[in-house]
């Protein structure tokens, strides 16, 4: 009885928090920057009532993350870190006396539904009951982006264009449209692709038919959409996107985030006209490169598929590389093949290709992490790294890795298909084209630069995302695109291997997040007395 109350208590410590609604949730990125922000005393500013996904592998993630928070930092069980080290089964977990209250207010808070296919009854119950007549409360939450990216675009379009325009997904941002007319929330937060500012459907451009509606959702109901990097009234269309890497992220992930003021708070906010950059996200003084975000994470050899994998084996594949180049007439040759000549001796010494956990000797941060990624993502309770396993690469792309990552070492670029000697050209007819897509689908990340966006595509194959470190010859482990997504170390995601990159590359970065929630905060706690 003891413990059902002493969480019973802890479940209350977010009672003078700001509601929050998130639609469209994914694993919870968002719901995690916002949940994060505390006071000085360590309570939460926001408090996360309903989050709504209709992926129920995402939900499961975001249920588990649910239940994580319900405890005040530095209190979550020990039983949740045996969890995710995979020594007890999620069943037996949730079934813990210390968990159980807590997973049962978790599952009231993570919904597996779908919006525009769940009774809207059924979703405003869910919402009506969890907001209980608050008044300042804020909504957020991303539509799935795959009508308005530019790849989803060309890939529907060219298929079929009649398929193209009858697409739902290009009007799920009605469902999100529809929460606003019913329930007026004080703020919004909407998160979308950059391709959205160009996408078009029925000959007109779609962002303009959704700022319109959001910005007069109701007769009698108006909301300013505002920028978070751009001050003033007569805002562009590009005035809306935020560029992650101008902002601590280590990663180059551009998109459009809206960010909606109910009237009557704009017109009573003398702060939001007469101090408007400090409703502004404020630069970073310098990036943060891939190296930087993946301190503390083990190096790791990939592994072999289509034949027995094991270190010599491996080691034995990568010895092969350098023949590939027999035939190759270029300047940088040379300076490539030292650079392959001293990978392949380090690889030597790469042994293990991670696994679920890796138990580490040392439980402190590197010094090398920067400090505020030591701060948010290192959690010394882990004792080690979770999710941290390579993929299984053919010889023939472990060939091609080694080349380009000892390229992009040498010359501080990613080399296109081109650059590539010819032996390590794919297999594809038009591969000499000029105008072939996709001229750098073996995409390095350039260590000292921020990555490039990771997306949902890296569930697909790794070509995209090779590490940094040549003698590693991979691509980026399901930890290591959660570090550059800047999800805490110790976030979960549940499902496969495939499933979980999936979730990683659809989310909003959790640490950005956390800083337009910091704003939205500055705003309602200037208008309505909220305590800072």
């Amino acid at each position: 009885m003891e413990d059902f109350e002493k969480n019973d208590l802890d479940l209350m410590a977010t009672s003078g928090a700001i509601p929050v609604i998130d639609l469209f949730a994914g694993p919870g990125g968002l719901c995690e920057g916002f949940s994060s922000l505390c006071d000085a005393e360590g309570r939460r500013r926001f408090d996360v009532r309903v989050s709504i996904e209709k992926d129920p592998i995402a939900h499961k993630t975001l249920m588990l993350r649910a239940l994580f928070r319900k405890f005040p930092k530095g209190e979550v069980p020990d039983s949740y870190y045996d969890y995710v080290r995979g020594d007890l089964s999620r069943e037996a977990f949730l079934k813990l006396p210390e968990i159980k209250v807590a997973a049962e207010h978790a599952a009231s808070e993570a919904r597996c539904a779908e919006l525009g296919v769940t009774p809207h009854e059924e979703i405003d119950a869910w919402i009506g009951e969890a907001l209980r007549g608050s008044k300042d409360w804020v909504l957020i939450g991303g539509p799935p982006c795959q009508a308005y990216s530019l790849a989803g675009r060309s890939r529907l379009r060219g298929k079929n264009p009649e398929a193209f325009e009858a697409d739902k997904r290009h009007f799920l941002y009605t469902e999100y449209l529809r929460i606003i007319q019913v329930f007026k929330p004080s703020v919004f937060v909407m998160e979308n692709v950059k391709g959205m500012l160009t996408s078009q459907h029925g000959g007109s451009p779609i962002f303009d038919r959704i700022l319109a509606d959001l910005q007069n959702p109701l007769e009698g109901l108006r909301y300013q959409v505002r920028s978070f990097v751009v001050h003033g009234d007569d805002l562009k269309p590009n005035d809306y996107v935020i560029k992650a890497e101008n902002y601590g992220i280590p990663q180059c992930r551009h998109r459009v985030i809206l960010f909606g003021v109910r009237s009557d708070l704009a017109d009573a906010a003398d702060k939001l006209v007469l101090h408007p950059n400090k409703f502004l996200l404020t630069p970073s003084s310098e990036t943060v490169g891939v190296k930087d975000a993946l301190h503390g994470l083990p190096a790791l050899r990939s592994q072999l598929s289509r034949e027995i994998d094991s270190p010599q084996a491996w080691l034995k594949a990568l010895k092969e590389a350098p023949a590939s180049l027999t035939s190759w007439r270029d300047p940088v040759r040379p300076a490539v093949e030292r650079q392959m000549e001293i990978a392949l001796m380090l690889a030597g010494t790469l042994l293990s290709a991670g696994g679920k956990y890796m138990k580490a000797s040392e439980t402190k941060p590197p010094k090398e992490l920067p400090k505020e990624l030591r701060t948010w993502c290192w959690d010394a309770r882990l004792k080690g790294v979770i999710q941290h396993q390579t993929r299984k690469h053919m010889k023939a792309d472990l060939h091609r890795y080694l080349f380009a990552a000892c390229y992009a070492l040498d010359q501080g670029i990613s080399p296109k298909l081109n650059n590539f000697p010819p032996k390590l050209l794919p297999d594809h007819g038009n591969v000499d084209d000029e105008d072939v897509p996709f001229k750098d689908r073996f995409r390095v990340q350039i260590g000292g630069n921020p990555s490039t966006t990771v997306v949902a595509h890296i569930k697909k194959d790794g070509h995209y995302y090779i590490h940094p470190d040549p003698y590693q010859c991979r691509s980026l482990t399901v930890r290591e695109a959660a570090r550059l997504q800047t999800f805490p170390d110790n976030y979960y995601f549940e499902g496969n291997r495939t499933e979980q990159y999936g979730q990683i590359g659809n989310a909003v970065p959790p640490l950005l997040a956390r800083k337009i929630a910091n704003i939205v905060h500055k705003f309602l706690s200037s208008v309505r007395g909220i305590p800072r």
